[in-house]
């Protein structure tokens, strides 16, 4: 029974399943706020793109995302 009982004090005071949960959770929060940044660095680039493309052509441009009006008024996307 004795030593049930430090088996079971040894199981208690290890802490080494404790350090790597504290790892995974760490490294989680981690990659969820390089996730949300690049998602939003994205959505800003895309912004600022479209206000080059429309910068450039001197006027608003009426096209889709991403698309830039040519001078001649052709859509073109890059």
């Amino acid at each position: 029974m004795k030593k049930l009982t430090c088996l079971l004090q040894e199981f208690i005071e290890d802490e080494s399943g404790l350090t790597a949960v504290e790892y995974a959770i760490a490294g989680g929060l981690v990659v969820g706020g390089m996730v949300t940044a690049f998602i939003t660095l994205g959505d800003s680039a895309e912004a600022r793109i479209d206000d080059l493309c429309e910068a450039v052509n001197g006027t608003a441009s009426t096209a889709g995302a991403g698309d830039c009006v040519a001078p001649g008024g052709t859509t073109t996307t890059p």
